[in-house]
């Protein structure tokens, strides 16, 4: 399994591509510069296999319709999510336009659904909280965990934000918190963690050590 991230975007947040022996690329949470994740694709010779988003807002999906257009791929967003994330309410003028909607979303995604793209398996596991329609991609054979903005190394997604929810996402952490100690996390935003290591440091997991 590779797994690079590509920092895109004022924000920075991390589009994080994923591949196997057959290399076909997971493109997870495609937020900006569509231009440099379609170059990184390109120059390691990956087709696209999924466009897989753990939540809705403007800073993780800008870029995808115009990567879907030229990669077609399938598309997998929450239902609670697809509900708002191309309206107007979700923009952040004047580094993020109200994102465009791709031509259609062919997944919709929902806890302990079980996908396969180029050669990998995964599972999807809800994690409500920072947005409604928050979802984490867990890889358990590499025992890896990508969380997009429910966890970072050393904090939480905010809650602050229309349909966020700070009890519901304390639910969410704790049934991330259940998942093995050695777990790999790559986060929305910031550096690469592991569960351990959040458990014992980062204070929102205190409760769950």
């Amino acid at each position: 399994m590779e797994i690079e991230t590509l920092a895109v975007g004022e924000i920075q947040a991390n589009c994080c591509i994923v591949w196997g022996p057959e290399r076909q690329a997971i493109v997870m949470d495609p937020g900006a510069e569509p231009h440099t994740i379609r170059s990184f694709l390109e120059e390691r010779d990956l087709t696209v296999a999924a466009y897989m988003l753990t939540h809705g807002h403007v800073d993780h999906i800008c870029a995808l319709a115009d990567l879907r257009d030229a990669l077609p791929a399938p598309v997998g967003l929450h239902p609670a999510d697809q509900a708002w994330a191309f309206s107007s309410g979700n923009q952040f003028p004047p580094f993020y336009p109200v994102p465009r909607k791709p031509a259609s979303i062919e997944r919709d995604l929902a806890d302990g659904q079980t996908w396969q793209d180029g050669g990998l398996v995964y599972r999807v596991i809800a994690t409500p909280g920072h947005s409604p329609g928050s979802v984490c991609f867990h890889f358990p054979d590499e025992q890896v965990l990508f969380t997009g903005d429910t966890l970072f190394a050393g904090s939480v997604g905010r809650t602050d934000l229309p349909g966020g929810d700070s009890r519901t996402l304390q639910r969410s952490l704790g049934v991330i918190a259940a998942l093995p100690d050695a777990t790999t996390v790559y986060s929305g935003h910031g550096p690469v963690t592991d569960i351990a290591q959040e458990k014992a440091h980062n204070f929102f997991l205190q409760g769950f050590a």
